[in-house]
């Protein structure tokens, strides 16, 4: 399973260091502070990208009247790659989750959650964990009805998922072909297969078919969800790939965020065969939007896995290696990493470092 797209296309790219044509979601909330932000470090990486920027979320919906406009669709049909910030799905509109909808539309079913420490000091040092989530199958397929009874048309509420041989295979061929790849010793297969034995037996069982294929080259164990939930507190160092299925990579990968100071350092990355997208795991945090407080770095390291997904991983190093300068040499922190510095003074930081290297 190929994990760069377009492997090609994108090495006559770097031999040439042209700008690769790339779309822009701003998003909702602080979504256009903190895209603005990653734009203007970019730059200062040699603008590797060249935007085409679309509406998507609340901001679309005041433009077209849908959170997911055809623009934004066909703009990423034609580019087959992404940079998303935050975006809202109005509650109680009946428009469907603007995320779900993106990956089932360009079947991106791979799920990319890395998480390493930044800063150290706190309660984990030396944490460096990366999970891989099915995006398109498991309990998301929200396959979803009531059953009245006694004159309540909600007294029962059925949800059915779904997990296929093939999906499952899919996904654990991403996992330990991105173990092998990026130099990883060990994948963790995680699952319910002692209750959900058909659901996540599947799952498992198909996972360690995939595994027999990298023997020797890469381990493989597996954990129970609720165990791994519960060593990933205790001893998170044990974890190096973990994948899983979709509901369970949701909850984990948020945890495993915690380990390194939160949604604010979680970037993540949407990938199919077809197209990419890349964002932020956190919400769009209307609270704050608008006054420049927000912490462009979930955004600026999706950035950073875009770029070592088009094998740009020259200016992925560079620009992981100035944030890593911002944060630990100059002291730059937003608030939510127990900082005082706004939005602007953290580009500027980073910008200086990636000019001065």
């Amino acid at each position: 399973m190929l994990y760069y797209l377009l492997e090609d296309y994108a090495s006559c790219l770097v031999l040439t260091l042209q700008s690769i044509p790339a779309t822009l979601v701003p998003g909702d909330g602080i979504g256009p502070e903190i895209t603005a932000a990653v734009v203007e470090i970019l730059d200062a990486l040699g603008k590797p990208f060249t935007w085409d920027i679309q509406q998507g979320g609340m901001a679309a919906i005041e433009k077209s009247g849908d959170p997911l406009p055809a623009a934004l669709l066909d703009s990423i049909r034609r580019t087959r790659l992404a940079l998303k910030g935050p975006l809202a799905t109005p509650v109680g509109s009946g428009f469907r989750s603007v995320n779900v909808r993106l990956r089932e539309e360009f079947k991106l079913y791979a799920n990319l959650r890395p998480a390493r420490t930044l800063i150290s000091g706190g309660r984990y040092e030396d944490i460096d964990i990366v999970l891989v989530r099915e995006n398109l199958e498991g309990l998301y397929v929200a396959f979803e009805h009531y059953i009245p009874i006694d004159g309540d048309p909600h007294a029962v509420a059925i949800s059915s998922g779904v997990n296929t041989r093939a999906g499952s295979r899919r996904i654990a061929e991403f996992a330990f072909d991105y173990a092998l790849k990026n130099g990883r010793k060990k994948v963790t297969i995680v699952h319910k297969a002692n209750v959900l034995k058909a659901l996540t037996g599947i799952f498992l069982e198909t996972a360690y078919q995939v595994a027999k294929k990298y023997e020797g080259r890469v381990a493989v164990d597996d954990r129970i969800v609720d165990a791994c939930a519960m060593q990933l507190v205790l001893k998170p160092w044990q974890f190096d790939v973990i994948v899983t299925t979709n509901l369970f990579g949701d909850i984990l990968s948020d945890e495993i965020a915690g380990l390194v100071g939160g949604l604010g350092m979680a970037p993540g990355a949407n990938i199919g065969v077809d197209a990419a997208i890349f964002e932020a795991v956190h919400g769009s945090a209307p609270d704050i939007a608008g006054k420049g407080v927000a912490n462009p770095l979930a955004l600026l390291l999706a950035t950073g896995l875009m770029l070592d997904h088009v094998g740009r991983s020259d200016a992925a190093v560079k620009l992981r290696a100035a944030i890593d300068a911002t944060l630990r040499d100059d002291g730059i922190r937003t608030g939510d990493l127990g900082g005082k510095a706004t939005t602007r003074d953290m580009t500027q930081s980073i910008v200086r470092r990636l000019s001065n290297a």
